[in-house]
């Protein structure tokens, strides 16, 4: 699905240097992917983080799953080939922003390890920082939580495709950073973030 169609095009080179941007917006671009199950807390914390930095005068960006796909992917599934299309996409969407020095999150299940391999290569390609954030909060937890119904259906038999249950997650073997939201909070999990992106040399103190 990620085949190239287009020809005869050529990268058309900009006169503004992503130092430039970088400097203007006093920061540098970077991409946390935060990946797990639903139900986990991914969203809930990168919109957390979200806030926190804008508060510090940060430029940030939560690009969502579920929001996502009310417009740039609203022509995709659930089937395997969808999921690695809908990653694709947000991929190279995250790293136009990382590259206009915004600091973007992004909030997807992707449960296969190759489509997120992927897009840490395409950051590593364009010299942009790519932080695999794990929320790894236990299915039991994310089924208790359940906070759109979706585990009840799926073991219900009426939602087909669901990772967890009748589809697999594939965990991330060396994740920047990990969290169980069990029993952390957004606010101490954007806390640990933050510690993190400033350790980085991301954002100053």
């Amino acid at each position: 699905m990620s085949e190239m169609k287009a020809t005869n095009i050529t990268w058309h080179e900009g006169h503004v240097t992503r130092e430039e941007r970088g400097k203007l917006l006093k920061q540098q671009g970077c991409t946390l992917w935060f990946t797990g199950l639903s139900g986990s807390g991914k969203s809930t914390i990168a919109f957390t983080l979200e806030h926190a930095l804008v508060q510090r005068g940060r430029l940030a960006y939560v690009l969502d799953g579920d929001n996502i796909r009310h417009g740039l992917n609203k022509n995709l599934g659930f089937s395997a080939a969808d999921r690695e299309e809908n990653i694709r996409r947000i991929g190279e969407v995250a790293k136009l922003f990382a590259d206009c020095s915004v600091i973007a999150m992004t909030s997807f299940i992707s449960p296969y390890r190759k489509d997120r391999d992927l897009v840490r290569s395409l950051h590593d390609a364009g010299k942009m920082p790519f932080i695999e954030v794990y929320v790894n909060t236990p299915i039991a937890t994310c089924e208790q939580r359940d906070p759109k119904g979706l585990y009840k259906k799926a073991r219900a038999g009426e939602l087909k495709n669901f990772t967890g249950i009748d589809d697999p997650y594939e965990e991330p073997l060396k994740p920047e950073l990990t969290i169980d939201a069990t029993n952390t909070s957004p606010q101490e999990a954007t806390i640990q973030l933050m510690q993190y992106l400033e350790k980085r040399g991301l954002i100053s103190g």
